[in-house]
């Protein structure tokens, strides 16, 4: 079985999220009895923005299990499929259509931040509508692997792909890491790379890849089938992290290392500073202060309860949180992007 490593990083990070918790609730527990009661006979709703068996979808399932009683009150915690366009469905659901008292939160596909950021005409909800509540990890294991005995094995074998031979990977929509993934390799370094639009979710992608009607994708290292990997089946050339993760081949080239310019590294971060954001966790912008704090502090204690750590080992998921304040700072820092750089990031929406 795999084991989850808590690495010094991620003790440190565990250990910032209690110091942050104990502020907050500070700031929770001064409405008093109205804050300790709030949720009881409530329902606790999380919208996840892909279909079934994806990873969203099964790290919702786990935190639905635990998240309920760092809650005051205790309610029953439920998790609502709702898949389309990229998960752009369910992200306008929350941050316009969804209750506001505290009883919704949600989840959606963190390449839509960079396209709220590059092309905010493209995507129909504000992200200055949405209130963070936090980020299970930040997906800093993001590769891109080719499929089967000819599929691509390497950097070298993707960039000699002569024009009739694109190599085709799907997407869920241009708001999916996986799309910013392939199009940046295009863009940015003329890879040629062809994407399909329109796949439900990351289990209909990998069925699709198996099928052979695509040649790979690009994705989290722990969303690639154990056997694929065993079985010398999927080859992963790529890796989008500067730090190699575990699990993670050496042959896959950083590509920040293939940036032969300061824009092109500059352009490189904005693309991939969501990744920072990977498995996020928001609510509606219009929840009152008090209740976001309630939602802040039951999901940073469930990222630190033990029953949470074993099934996200289970599910061989890292656990790198982030506070709903320090997503609010990456946000930020994405917004402050050079305007020659953000306008060359549009080319990937184009």
């Amino acid at each position: 079985m795999c084991q989850l490593k808590l690495t010094s990083v991620t003790r440190t990070r565990l250990t910032r999220l209690s110091a942050a918790m104990s502020v907050v609730l500070a700031l929770t527990y001064t409405g008093g009895a109205m804050a300790d009661d709030f949720y009881k006979g409530k329902m606790l709703s999380i919208v996840v923005g892909a279909t079934p068996g994806g990873a969203f979808d099964v790290i919702s399932r786990s935190m639905s299990r635990f998240i309920g009683k760092y809650l005051p009150g205790r309610p029953n915690v439920v998790v609502q499929n709702m898949p389309g366009a990229g998960s752009l469905t369910s992200l306008t659901y929350i941050e316009s259509v969804a209750p506001t008292d505290g009883t919704v939160i949600g989840t959606f596909l963190p390449g839509i931040i960079t396209q709220s950021v590059v092309a905010p005409e493209r995507i129909r909800a504000n992200l200055s509508n949405i209130s963070w509540v936090g980020v299970v990890s930040a997906d800093y294991s993001r590769v891109c692997y080719g499929f089967g005995p000819n599929g691509v094995k390497s950097w070298d074998d993707l960039m000699a792909r002569q024009k009739d031979q694109p190599f085709i990977m799907g997407t869920t929509g241009t708001g999916a890491s996986n799309y910013i993934n392939g199009s940046s390799l295009r863009e940015v370094f003329g890879a040629n790379v062809r994407i399909i639009l329109g796949f439900p979710g990351s289990s209909e992608l990998r069925l699709a890849v198996e099928r052979g009607e695509l040649e790979g994708d690009c994705g989290g290292m722990a969303s690639i089938p154990p056997n694929w990997i065993q079985g010398g089946r999927a080859h992963v050339f790529v890796r989008f992290g500067e730090k190699l993760m575990p699990g993670i081949p050496p042959s896959a080239i950083y590509v920040g290392d293939l940036a032969k310019t300061e824009d092109e590294r500059q352009l490189l971060d904005l693309l991939y500073s969501a990744d920072k954001l990977g498995r996020p966790y928001v609510a509606p912008g219009r929840v009152a202060p008090e209740r976001l704090n309630l939602l802040r502090v039951g999901f940073n204690d469930t990222m630190r309860d033990a029953g949470f750590i074993a099934e996200m080992e289970k599910l061989q998921e890292t656990i790198y949180p982030l506070t709903g304040q320090e997503a609010e700072s990456v946000i930020a820092k994405m917004r402050n992007a050079r305007p020659e750089i953000v306008k060359k990031a549009r080319q990937i929406y184009e």
